[in-house]
Parts: structure tokens; C-alpha cells; sequence
């Protein structure tokens, strides 16, 4: 052990209790986080699209804002974020000359199916009847 840890035991605290509690949150830029939490179904085939034709699943995404979905851009206007959105889809069309835009345009739907599968999608779903 080391002179740290030494010292907290003797404290009768272990260096695994100590009560330190780190919260890691991932900061992202406005066309990232103008990503909106779509349903999986949806996600999935804006991913799909974008595998195939770059940029094709984030110009769809762009009309789920304008039906209500929701972004991590609560300060923005619905009509903002639908524009970051189209945006975002030119970028990666044009991009795409260069597999740059590709490459992006399918991590871009690998985030729209991770937003869907998380917390933030999970909360609007429709219970299932038995």
C-alpha cells in the first residue's frame, strides 16, 4: 500500500469507501447533441438509410423534431434545431466524396439508435398490455 492509503486506513476509512464520487458527462457540440431521441424503429432505419445513401437518415431525423421529438437543446427553437439537423445531413452529403461523410453519416445513425435505446426514449414508450 501506499503512504495514501495507509493513512485512510488508519482513519478507519479504506481507500474503496471513501466516498469520492465521480460523474463523467460527455459535453457536445450543437450538431451533436441536435441528434434527436427518436423510436427504435425509426432509429434504426434512419441508420439503415445512412449506411447506404450518407446523409439520407439524418435529413429524415431532421422532420422527427418538427413531430415533437426531443434533443439535448432545450434552449433552442424546435425550427433551430430542424436546420442543425439539415445541416448536419448536407455536411455529411457532401462530405461523402471523401468517405468522410460516410464514415460520419453512420456513426451519426449509430448515435440515433443509442439515443433511442437509452433513458431518454425509454420514458415516452407505451406500456405493453399482458
Amino acid at each position: 500500500m501506499d503512504q495514501k492509503d495507509t493513512e485512510m486506513n488508519e482513519k478507519g476509512v479504506t481507500s474503496s469507501t471513501s466516498g469520492v464520487v465521480v460523474q463523467v458527462r460527455e459535453k457536445k457540440g450543437p450538431l451533436r447533441a441536435a441528434i434527436p431521441y427518436m423510436p427504435f424503429p425509426v432509429a434504426v432505419l434512419c441508420l439503415f438509410l445512412n449506411t447506404f445513401v450518407p446523409g439520407l437518415g439524418t435529413f429524415v431525423s431532421a422532420f422527427t423534431v418538427l413531430c415533437g421529438a426531443r434533443t439535448d437543446l432545450p434552449d433552442r427553437h424546435m425550427c433551430c434545431v430542424f436546420w442543425l439537423n439539415i445541416a448536419a445531413a448536407f455536411i455529411q452529403i457532401l462530405t461523402a466524396i471523401v468517405m468522410v461523410g460516410w464514415i460520419m453519416s453512420i456513426f451519426w445513425g449509430m448515435d440515433m439508435v443509442i439515443l433511442a435505446i437509452s433513458d431518454g426514449y425509454r420514458d415516452q414508450r407505451v406500456p405493453q398490455q399482458v
